[in-house]
């Protein structure tokens, strides 16, 4: 169990790194760079190995025209769901800190943060604008449900930041992977990757840390409630970050049993969906949220296995 004065000095090192690394959309980014340029036949829209559409056979035996425009698609309608989920956190967070009462360094570090997720939203946002697709985004449910969500990050912060978790590892876990596959990912959504990845960091970091010290403090009752919805909270939302829509799909031209083997029926899709996981496996462990019945949630909902040994285990290590 994390201390609270271990949880205030970590708040202040977040903090003081988020005031040293921290980057702009516009000022970070030369969109108007000719390398930055968007050509929607520029075939290293291709989507990498590591991507799970990429990886599947179907779309590796497409003609090379019909993977770069599938990729490209596929690259933007991730980055306007990341934009969509991203304003649903700020919203929440901002719900949090309403409330919170003065000296709490939760305030400062928290602010930190939705001042970087802004940046990322009107990063993702410029890149869909410019690569010139008209993507939905996340599935629709999601869309109607975000006008709502927010309200949990007062009413009950330990789900509101459980599902802080469950958007950002698997997008952390996907461009982790792409960046690590050295791949000719196109330089711009390469930049974008980068910057994303180092803020996201300490987004998540902070997350862990909130859940490790308010978590062993509930009441019994309360501590049962989070144990069942937490694995519920990580795949419910990994799903709409990761899955397109049915209605997506076959817009860009993929079959709907493509998107079912990729998501998640093939070995390779299981395996993936449980490593996506096997960083919050390790702090539900941690922070006593894995019991009799939860682990069976967990079993059902196909997202078990072996939790990581440390944050951002690589995969292989992880399954």
């Amino acid at each position: 169990m994390t201390s609270v004065q271990d949880y205030h000095e970590r708040l202040r090192t977040l903090s003081e790194a988020s005031v040293r690394i921290h980057f702009d959309a516009f000022a970070d980014i030369d969109w108007d760079h000719p390398d930055f340029a968007i050509d929607p036949a520029d075939p290293r829209w291709v989507l990498p190995a590591a991507d799970p559409l990429g990886g599947h056979p179907w779309y590796r035996e497409q003609a090379l025209e019909v993977r770069t425009r599938i990729g490209l698609w596929r690259y933007a309608n991730i980055v306007k769901v990341g934009m969509q989920f991203e304003n649903v956190l700020i919203r929440g967070v901002m719900d949090y800190l309403f409330a919170l009462g003065n000296q709490n360094p939760e305030f400062r570090y928290l602010t930190h943060e939705v001042t970087e997720e802004c940046h990322h939203t009107q990063m993702f946002q410029e890149f869909v604008n410019r690569a010139g697709a008209d993507v939905p985004g996340g599935r629709r449910s999601f869309r109607v449900l975000s006008r709502f969500l927010p309200l949990a990050g007062s009413l009950v912060p330990e789900s509101f930041f459980t599902g802080v978790l469950a958007g950002e590892e698997p997008v952390d876990h996907l461009q982790k992977a792409i960046l690590r596959g050295g791949e000719d990912v196109h330089p711009l959504m390469r930049r974008m990757m980068q910057i994303h990845v180092a803020e996201e960091a300490r987004h998540i970091s902070f997350a862990h840390e909130f859940l490790r010290v308010k978590v062993p403090g509930y009441g019994r009752v309360r501590r049962g409630a989070l144990s069942v919805a937490f694995p519920v909270i990580m795949r419910v939302l990994g799903d709409v970050i990761m899955v397109p829509d049915r209605k997506t799909a076959e817009t860009i031209g993929v079959p709907h049993w493509v998107i079912k083997d990729i998501f998640w029926k093939s070995p390779d899709g299981r395996k993936m969906l449980r490593d996506l996981f096997s960083d919050v496996r390790m702090l539900a462990e941690d922070i006593g949220l894995m019991n009799k019945t939860s682990r069976q949630v967990w079993k059902v909902l196909r997202i078990d296995g072996r939790p990581s040994r440390h944050r951002g285990e690589p995969a292989p290590y992880a399954a």
